[in-house]
């Protein structure tokens, strides 16, 4: 990668410009009070230390851009100074950034059998998890982008379309409705009343003839309105007398009741834009506008590999062994987000199956569950190293799942290693695999205030996944199409939360009435409170009271529909 600069066919140096610029500007301010999990109510991470005053400089990379220019296509530049924070140093975590569950001198040990991480580094310390968020869906876009050529829409059947995303406009094919029509059960009248109603009706699917004035005739919901009515009576706002006379029990307006030509929309009318997920509500859209196909991105393809050597696939615990919880989640869920699931493989702990799975994998994204904290069978960045990978993302300020990653394998394909803890897992899955997914998709990539903002300034990422939620009893409109604009839901707290000293904790809540409950049982390893939760809370670096509004990242079943709904 040197000399002349070479072709960049999925966006990839634009993108490391990002990640460098990004991690050149992030400050962190270090509240003096440690964080404390025990006071949290067993919904915390193990406890953290403070200070290190050790810094390190990025690694460059022949492949890097020169400057520190904020490319345009990314948004709006992220506020902070632009001084480099302190950075790991050997591939270890600094003593208050040890992975979810470990202790600070366990962490230390590990990293001095782990070694110095060579698979090529971009950015110099932990990505705050907003701005993670951000890199992930801008990763998955840039490819999108680059191989729209080789990889076109498909025009799908509708029965096949739900959970795709759109990847032209909805534009209507005709009027909605295509004629006047009924939108009650009653009579068609013509003229000032009385009337006398004629003995045949009109049905839907049917069309009746004029009416005289003085004339009524019986119709049904959504059947065409002959010509030269007045209005629509309802049956129940009606009296017929012993000679077929109609009577008014109550005042008639002037086209009460008729739902007029082109009310909805009128031919060529968008819609839904481009980037839309295809719910089974924009399947009946779609169909009533005239539409037999739709033209939609294809579903990003994903390869699933599970680590570690200490799994059960069956049984009891026994003898150290645990059972494997990622391996029955994560493919629903992948599936969930929109993915086509094409292998689930357990790998145990063998470095050389891993290098050779990835190698040898043609999916868009690698997912990894385990192996990438410092630990002596933690083998993830060697195998990055190995297969001469980008880490594009190399921890993240987020509890739990602080030791995720994401890295670039080759062009057009990336990698997420998720922590192997089960709710670190989770948490990885929502920052880093969700959004990425999206970009590749062609879902929508938000464009806000919030964009690259600095942990601990409260903002929401500028990319999510999109969705409209049912949480509970409460409905919370999140950021689902058509609009990229809209905002992130929130609740507010009935209770308050201990957040992380510099971390954005990621917290399962009950959500009711605009209210939101947190949960017990929200440590690393444990699912029993995501189990029963609507959505995660984003808490950041400080915690929050009750009373405090905090935003919420839906789980699929709150929303009671997959792909990018």
């Amino acid at each position: 990668m040197s000399g002349s600069p070479a072709p960049d066919p999925d966006g990839f140096d634009s993108l490391l410009a990002l990640v460098n610029d990004a991690s050149a500007r992030r400050t962190r301010d270090e509240p003096a009070a440690p964080y404390d999990q025990e006071a949290d109510g067993r919904t915390g991470d193990a406890p953290q230390s403070t200070g290190d005053d050790r810094t390190a400089a990025p690694r460059p990379s022949a492949g890097e851009p020169a400057g520190t220019a904020w490319p345009p296509e990314y948004g709006p530049e992220p506020p902070g100074q632009a001084t480099p924070p302190p950075a790991r140093s050997g591939g270890a975590p600094r003593p208050h950034e040890t992975p979810d569950g470990d202790t600070p001198g366990r962490a230390s040990a590990a990293a001095a059998s782990h070694g110095q991480c060579g698979a090529r580094r971009h950015g110099s310390a932990v990505t705050g998890w907003a701005e993670a968020v951000r890199v992930a869906g801008r990763a998955g876009q840039a490819v999108r982008e680059r191989t729209a050529a080789v990889r076109p829409p498909l025009e799908m059947p509708l029965a096949e379309a739900l959970g795709l995303v759109l990847a032209r406009p909805l534009a209507a094919l005709t009027d909605l409705p295509p004629f006047d029509t009924s939108a009650m059960d009653g009579w068609a009248v013509a003229g000032p009343g009385p009337w006398r109603v004629r003995p045949d009706g009109v049905l839907a699917g049917q069309s009746g003839e004029a009416l005289a004035d003085g004339e009524a005739v019986p119709i049904a919901t959504g059947a065409r309105v002959p010509r030269d009515v007045t209005a629509v009576i309802r049956s129940e706002h009606g009296r017929l007398d012993a000679h077929g006379g109609l009577h008014p029990e109550r005042e008639v307006v002037h086209g009460q009741d008729i739902r007029p030509r082109a009310q909805e929309c009128r031919t060529g009318d968008t819609l839904l834009p481009a980037g839309s997920a295809v719910t089974p509500a924009v399947l009946g859209l779609a169909a009533a506008a005239g539409y037999d196909t739709l033209a939609v991105h294809t579903r990003p393809t994903v390869d699933l590999f599970v680590l570690g050597d200490e799994l059960l696939t069956r049984g009891l615990p026994r003898d150290g062994l645990i059972r494997d919880a990622l391996g029955p989640m994560l493919p629903h869920w992948l599936r969930e987000a929109g993915a086509e699931v094409r292998t689930v493989e357990r790998l145990g702990d063998r470095p050389d199956a891993l290098a050779e799975a990835v190698a040898a994998s043609e999916a868009d994204l690698v997912v990894t569950t385990g192996g990438t904290a410092a630990g002596p069978v933690d083998f993830v960045h060697p195998t990055l190293e190995r297969l001469g990978a980008d880490l594009l993302v190399d921890g993240v300020a987020v509890r739990p799942g602080h030791p995720m990653l994401l890295a670039r394998t080759a062009p057009g394909q990336h990698l997420v290693g998720l922590p192997g803890n089960p709710l670190a897992a989770v948490c990885g899955l929502l920052t880093l695999v969700v959004p990425l997914l999206r970009g590749l998709a062609g879902a929508p990539l938000r464009q806000g205030a919030a964009a690259g903002r600095t942990p601990g300034s409260g903002a929401v990422p500028d990319v999510y996944e999109t969705r409209r939620v049912q949480l509970s009893s409460d409905p919370l409109v999140a950021t689902a199409p058509p609009g990229p604009d809209v905002a992130a839901p929130t609740a507010v707290l009935d209770a308050p939360v201990q957040g992380h000293p510099s971390d954005t904790r990621l917290v399962p809540v009950r959500v009711d009435a605009g209210w939101a409950r947190p949960l017990s049982f929200g440590g690393p390893a444990m699912l029993r409170g995501v189990a029963t939760a609507d959505a995660l809370a984003v808490v950041v670096p400080g915690g929050a009271e009750a009373g405090h509004p905090v935003e919420l990242l839906a789980l699929p079943w709150a929303g009671g529909g997959g792909g990018f709904t």
